[in-house]
Parts: structure tokens; C-alpha cells; sequence
């Protein structure tokens, strides 16, 4: 795989993206990414997963310049995919800990958010969903798996007001689970991750499916609609001129 890497510990598989400075999302890391999640929840050697970004990014979110050339109907189809891998995370059979090894904005938070913890570095690093301050919209899935996580009135907040979260400020808010050092980050994702696998294999999938599978099929009724709607707003002449600007460097 060229953007992602993957190192399995004994029963644990590391999964981190490593796509430039910022881990920006595309087609490519989006089709890797799946494709390795498919693998590992076939691989009877693993027993729980832990994603986590390359340098000081977990991820940027999209790569915006990359996608300013696309059509609306591959950008449909790329939005789609996107859809398809956090769905396949949010449901995945095994535990899956996001390390958060620096920022996760906008989609690299939605990733984030379908894991079963999150564990964040004390620091610079910030965590969003920012969307609304660049005129774009959101997915009925990625809105319904935040309120599951931080409630209604948090899920409004973090949405409606875009703003960049410390660890401090998202453990507050529940976007993460805890904070930890940058040193620790990653002994203490493992330790989690060991302890999750430990756990029935099949009583854990089964009780995660229970959990969520009435969520997943609320907003896979939802779903088409909001992406056509992202992508009619983001094809806007108000949306084009806010985001043509944004580097990813």
C-alpha cells in the first residue's frame, strides 16, 4: 500500500496513514484504508486494530485542492466511498482505538468519531469538525454517529460552531475518550487495545452490532440525500470561492 501502513504486534495490527505532512484523505487513501480494514476483520491473528496518522497529523480531512478538478459525479462517487469506510470502521467486528498523533479535522475527525476510543496527545493538536466555516455541509452519518458519541446539544455545538478543540477542550465534550502525552500515546493506545482484545471475540462483535446497527440503518436511509446535498453545496459559487484558497501542504 502506498499511503497506508500496516505493522501488526503480536495480535494487534497498527494501522497509520501516511499521505504527505497532513494525511489528507483521497481516492486512494480512502480505497487502501478499506481495503485493509476488509483484510483485518478476516485475519483471525488480529484481535484489535489501532489507527493512528504519520508526523504531526492524524488527518486533514480531504484533500480540497485534489477534489477542486473533480466532476460532480466522481466527487459523488468519492463521498460515497468515504460513506462505505466509515460505516465499515463505526461496525467493524474488532476493537479499533484512534491514536490521535495530532490534528483530525473535518473528515479525519468523522474517522475518528467511528472508532470505539479515541486517545489524544496534550499539545498543539486540534480537533474539529469545522466544515461549517468553509460552506460546507456535513453526512446524516457522520451527524448521527456524533450525537451517539457527545450527545444532541455537543454534537450542535461542535457542528454549528466549527471551532478547533484542544484535547483538553474534546475530552470536555466527549470527543475523545482521554488525553495523554505524546510520549505515551502510543503504549497507551496498545495497553487499551490490549485489553479490548482480550475480550469474546464474538460476544464483542455481537453486542457492537446490537449497539449500532439501528443507528447505521436510521441513516442509511439518509444518507444519498445528504451527500447530494454536500455536493450541490460545495459545487456553490459562495462554497468554490471560500475553499479554493485552502492549501494542503
Amino acid at each position: 500500500m502506498q499511503y497506508v501502513e500496516l505493522l501488526q504486534e503480536e495480535n494487534l495490527a497498527l494501522v497509520a496513514l501516511n499521505r504527505g505532512k497532513v494525511n489528507a484523505l483521497n481516492d486512494e487513501v480512502v480505497g487502501e484504508l478499506t481495503s485493509c480494514l476488509e483484510k483485518l476483520a478476516a485475519d483471525v491473528s488480529v484481535a484489535a486494530v489501532i489507527l493512528t496518522g504519520k508526523g504531526k497529523f492524524f488527518s486533514f480531512g480531504f484533500d480540497i485542492p485534489h477534489f477542486m478538478s473533480y466532476s460532480k459525479e466522481d466527487f459523488t462517487r468519492y463521498l460515497e466511498s468515504f460513506s462505505f469506510l466509515y460505516t465499515k470502521v463505526y461496525l467493524f467486528p474488532k476493537p479499533v482505538i484512534a491514536a490521535l498523533n495530532g490534528h483530525a479535522i473535518a473528515g479525519g475527525c468523522m474517522l475518528a468519531n467511528a472508532c470505539d476510543y479515541r486517545i489524544m496527545t496534550e499539545g498543539k493538536g486540534k480537533i474539529s469538525l469545522n466544515e461549517v466555516t468553509f460552506g460546507s455541509s456535513v453526512f446524516a452519518g457522520a451527524v448521527d454517529i456524533l450525537k451517539a458519541l457527545v450527545g444532541s446539544r455537543n454534537a450542535e455545538t461542535i457542528l454549528l460552531g466549527g471551532n478547533m478543540y484542544s484535547a483538553e477542550q474534546a475530552e470536555t465534550l466527549g470527543l475523545i475518550d482521554r488525553r495523554t502525552s505524546e510520549e505515551n500515546l502510543m503504549s497507551e493506545a496498545k495497553r487499551i487495545a490490549r485489553d479490548c482484545g482480550r475480550l469474546d471475540r464474538r460476544a464483542f462483535e455481537s453486542i457492537k452490532r446490537l449497539l449500532r446497527y439501528e443507528l447505521v440503518e436510521r441513516y442509511k436511509e439518509r444518507e444519498a440525500a445528504s451527500i447530494s446535498e454536500f455536493v450541490e453545496i460545495w459545487y456553490s459559487e459562495e462554497t468554490r470561492n471560500q475553499i479554493k484558497n485552502i492549501a494542503i501542504r
